[in-house]
């Protein structure tokens, strides 16, 4: 899943974006590929808009969110895979907005640097949360992930104080196979 070297492509849109490549190295942030193989997934939360995942992924998370709702925890997906195109269409409109590229890249991965290029990464939240809301860590919801997530090979990408200088993000969670090495 990941590249070795950023593409031509994928540098000219660093470029367009602002994006200096040596911040991505300072970062030390991992390149990944767009997901090619992709299943649809049950709507989601709260458009009912319909997400995508590796098939892989996706059994995974039908599997922990069924768990999950035994124990009388809902748990509402409300992003999964996002191609690198839709990427800097994110970064674009908050740009647009007026926030200076450096407060963007704190809670948005550059393209080609987002976990939820590989179809492997889901945001999560509850009812009655605030979405996309470091609040998310408050909810049982939340307490139920961290007890039981990684069974179904999920984990949290960004934790306080994570390597990559990411904001906290209790919501994020990332499938990763048995077999990944």
């Amino acid at each position: 899943m990941r590249d070795v070297r950023p593409s031509p492509g994928l540098q000219a849109l660093w470029s367009s974006l602002g994006i200096n490549p040596d911040w991505i190295t300072a970062r030390n942030l991992p390149l990944f590929a767009d997901a090619t193989a992709l299943v649809t997934v049950a709507p989601g939360y709260p458009t009912q808009r319909v997400f995508q995942l590796t098939p892989e992924a996706a059994t995974a998370w039908r599997a922990m969110n069924e768990a999950a709702t035994a124990d009388g925890i809902a748990l509402l997906m409300i992003s999964a895979w996002r191609g690198i195109d839709r990427q800097v269409e994110l970064i674009r409109a908050r740009l647009a907005e007026g926030e200076a590229i450096t407060t963007v890249l704190e809670r948005l991965a550059p393209p080609g640097c987002s976990e939820h290029h590989t179809g492997r990464a889901i945001d999560i939240a509850t009812p009655g949360t605030i979405t996309l809301d470091a609040t998310f860590a408050d909810t049982s919801a939340f307490a139920w992930l961290q007890q039981h997530a990684a069974a179904f090979g999920f984990v949290l990408s960004f934790p306080r104080d994570n390597p990559y200088g990411f904001t906290y993000e209790p919501w994020h969670w990332c499938y990763h196979p048995k077999n990944e090495a």
